[in-house]
């Protein structure tokens, strides 16, 4: 075929030969799919043997992998200063499962995120992650940059943020990725963050609410509230109201609550079952840095189960999720038992890589992937 002579390559295989019209594509990943120009459809099974395949091995030497305006792959030869559409390594492809397992049989407690978004392209899609320095906002921002998405790291400390983003860059020199100053204990400062990224007039895909803090001694901020409170809760609250509008025009979109399964112990209601403030947001002498904890995380799910009743049918849906006894986190470093408790739990519990399967679930399996 005269596109393979191009590539430098010479078709052998009969069998593998695709009828009119169709033609062979890899996404950045190195899976391979077809698309049928006849009828403007593309499909990962191969039209005459419906086998799955994906490319192995490195570029040869000299290719170098580019993206064009339309998001497409495409591959540059600089020794012989040429480009083409065709990867190189198509003449030596393995095959995949030509069944595709169910969620449930794909992806376990050992899944990560690389895994999981493993042949999925996510160019063009603009993500917000919070607390994106480190931890598993920091994995999940990096995956979701290895495949393509523009993703803004919004961070109170600027020059962590910055660190952050230069180790995603070394992976990938590509990688549209950058940091933004966020701090959640100053409403003043989360009104700045959305009027900056507003200006950028970028769509917004999916905002992932992640930071939070744990074990913190009782602090007032500059609004006057509970640190833990405001931090975990009512900034991610108020940055979603400033983005929302945003949110419904860029649909389909999401927002990711990351909660805790220590919700379930507490409460937010007084003896006349009322919301109470004082409970939200407690004076010294009644805190429990735990127990704010447990009630920040209960206003994340209820927040969440509540935007997703308002916005879901404007296109914008909400998850929230627990990310799973995550030991390798520096969320407790303000406590140095809990330091030394999740030091001691370490070998029992996730690795940050696979705990990044959470965060990625409710974006792959929950419902709304299908939309990317």
């Amino acid at each position: 075929m005269a596109a393979l002579k191009y590539a430098g390559l010479d078709d052998t295989d009969s069998e593998d030969e695709l009828p009119s019209g169709w033609e062979e594509r890899t996404t950045k990943d190195g899976w391979v799919y077809y698309a049928n120009h006849e009828e403007l459809k593309t499909q990962w099974e191969h039209p005459k043997t419906g086998k799955r395949r994906r490319v192995a091995g490195d570029l040869p030497y000299g290719w170098e992998q580019e993206t064009d305006e339309n998001g497409q792959v495409f591959f540059v030869d600089h020794i012989n200063k040429r480009t083409t559409y065709l990867d190189p390594r198509l003449a030596f492809t393995v095959e995949d499962s030509p069944e595709k397992p169910s969620s449930r049989q794909r992806y376990d407690g050992n899944s990560s995120a690389m895994e999981i978004l493993q042949g999925r392209d996510l160019t063009g899609k603009v993500i917000i992650v919070t607390g994106a320095n480190s931890g598993i906002g920091f994995e999940a921002a990096k995956s979701f940059a290895l495949h393509g998405a523009h993703v803004i790291l919004a961070c109170r400390n600027r020059t962590r943020a910055g660190e952050a983003t230069s180790l995603i860059l070394e992976e990938w020199h590509k990688a549209k990725v950058e940091a933004m100053t966020l701090d959640l204990a100053s409403l003043r400062s989360v009104q700045e963050f959305a009027e900056a990224f507003m200006s950028k007039n970028l769509p917004l895909h999916m905002l992932i609410c992640n930071a939070a803090l744990l074990a913190q001694p009782w602090h007032l901020t500059e609004d006057g509230l509970e640190s833990t409170f405001q931090v975990c809760h009512l900034g991610h609250f108020y940055l979603v109201q400033l983005l929302q509008e945003v949110l419904r025009r860029s649909a389909p979109a999401r927002v990711i609550v990351v909660s805790s399964e220590s919700h379930r112990f507490t409460n937010i209601v007084d003896s006349s079952d009322k919301v109470a403030l004082k409970l939200l947001s407690p004076p010294k002498e009644e805190y429990w840095s735990m127990l704010a904890y447990n009630r920040a995380k209960l206003c994340n799910i209820l927040f969440s189960n509540e935007l997703n009743r308002r916005l879901s049918p404007h296109g914008v849906t909400s998850n929230a999720l627990h990310p799973g006894n995550v030991m390798y986190t520096s969320i407790h470093r303000s406590w140095w038992l809990l330091s030394i408790i999740f030091y001691l739990s370490r070998p029992f519990t996730k690795s940050m890589v696979s705990e990044q399967k959470f965060i990625i679930s409710c974006l792959v399996i929950c419902s709304i992937g299908a939309h990317f």
